[in-house]
């Protein structure tokens, strides 16, 4: 898509949409710099993207941004690409017990009761998402904890820990700081051996020389088989602001062993 025809659909979806928006004419900004401005009550405000807490609190501007103008469709492709990996090793969806790390308002748990999921809780360092969960997607969690997975305490991780996790989800959360390794690490020990773990993460940070934080833990929990890949996936993840597309990769995985803290000090 060129930037005129972008401009276009832009302009179609805002004329029928909840919330009028308009993206920035610079050239060179990157994924985690991109922002918008949104007209509430008559002012214009920028907002940027990766300032989520900002965006839940307004009702359906998530949703307008990354979803109705943007094309975001990672939700709804990692649960296609999990349940293709379900049916090739006969398991079923209902006997999932997901934990969604990096939940959010309730996209992707949403996405996962539409492959048959039914045992999904949903998690988030901000308060603001599980709020905006409430209030957007009430059915989606049997339990959503806003917490610092860095600095859980002892009952929520028993809490957790009583759900017996065999799956763990994360989608577009991981590579731009927003979810640190020691996090992950956490909630990635929540899941029990054998268990499924799907996440997906911008292609360019797969590269060697950008190797560093979760995709160089991941690199080497691929070494050292605590992964085994069952799928692999290139594909558009949405487009950014200047109508060019940005692609992820999506993984499914099988889960062979926990993480431990020597791990975590081999990736620094």
């Amino acid at each position: 898509m060129n930037k005129k025809n972008m401009t276009e659909t832009f302009e179609e979806i805002i004329k029928n949409g909840p919330y009028q928006i308009r993206f920035p004419d610079a050239e060179s900004l990157d994924q985690d710099e991109e922002w918008c401005e949104v007209k509430i009550d008559d002012k214009w405000e920028r907002i940027r993207f990766h300032d989520y807490n900002d965006i839940y609190n307004i009702p359906g501007l998530y949703e307008t941004i990354f979803y109705r103008t943007l094309g975001t469709n990672s939700p709804y492709r990692m649960s296609e690409f999990l349940d293709s990996v379900l049916k090739e090793k006969d398991i079923k969806a209902q006997d999932l017990k997901v934990i969604d790390f990096g939940a959010g308002n309730g996209m992707s748990g949403e996405a996962l009761q539409n492959i048959g999921v039914r045992t999904i809780v949903g998690c988030d360092l901000l308060e603001e998402a599980k709020k905006a969960n409430w209030r957007d997607r009430p059915w989606v969690y049997a339990d959503y904890f806003a917490d610092d997975f860095t600095q859980l305490k002892s009952d929520t991780i028993k809490q957790l820990k009583n759900y017996k996790f065999n799956c763990l989800l994360t989608v577009a959360a991981l590579g731009f700081g927003d979810i640190p390794p020691e996090a992950f690490y956490e909630a990635y020990n929540l899941v029990e051996e054998g268990g499924l773990i799907v996440f997906n993460i911008r292609d360019e940070f797969l590269k060697i020389k950008n190797r560093k934080g979760f995709s160089a833990l991941i690199h080497h929990m691929m070494q050292e088989e605590k992964l085994e890949i069952e799928l692999y996936r290139r594909y558009q993840h949405r487009y950014n602001v200047h109508g060019e597309p940005l692609f992820y990769v999506g993984i499914v995985a099988t889960k062979h062993s926990h993480l431990t803290k020597k791990d975590l000090e081999k990736i620094k």
